[in-house]
């Protein structure tokens, strides 16, 4: 754990202000959850992840996606991605997901982007270093928040990903949406 340096007082209601620079940091947004744990004298919080919870089930998901697509599958939550199957799949996992992908799951509307095409390619992780050219990625979405999202990714060169593809990661995304309603 590191030291930030910063204290704050907890007022007459019980609550604490987390400061906006550690808030942006570590991507907290107004409203979403936080789970609260103790070790001793110590109170730590964490971002809560729905998804994260069955990261086991994730694997395996993304595993059997993989295998029935083709495709480099992944999953994630709204910030990491959890799991991966399929080539690439280590320059992926762990990783934080892109402001773009922010931002297709925030819109809760599928995105298919097919370069031989003359699609825009998201980028899905900040740092992941995999040359794109077809992707597909499925907002997970249950009782109307997103939990994160289901991505089909290509390398090979003239892919193009089409409307099976496309099906089989919404069904994806909607079996992973049903296990929290």
């Amino acid at each position: 754990m590191k030291a930030t340096g910063i204290v704050r007082r907890i007022d007459e209601l019980g609550r604490v202000v987390i400061p906006k620079e550690i808030r942006r940091t570590l991507r907290i947004r107004e409203g979403d959850p936080l789970e609260l744990f103790t070790d001793r004298d110590e109170l730590m919080l964490k971002k809560y992840s729905p998804i994260a919870s069955v990261e086991r089930f994730a694997e395996g998901t993304a595993k059997s996606l993989n295998e029935q697509s083709g495709y480099l599958a992944a999953i994630c939550d709204t910030d990491t991605v959890l799991a991966a199957a399929g080539t690439g799949k280590r320059a992926l996992v762990g990783k934080t997901v892109s402001e773009k992908m922010t931002e297709i799951m925030n819109s809760r509307a599928s995105y298919l982007a097919n370069r031989s095409e003359g699609g825009d390619i998201a980028d899905v992780c900040e740092e992941c270093g995999i040359s794109v050219t077809a992707e597909i990625i499925v907002p997970i979405v249950a009782g109307g928040d997103c939990l994160g999202a289901v991505i089909l990714l290509s390398a090979e060169e003239g892919t193009v990903m089409g409307s099976g593809a496309v099906k089989l990661a919404r069904l994806t995304a909607d079996i992973i949406a049903n296990q929290f309603e």
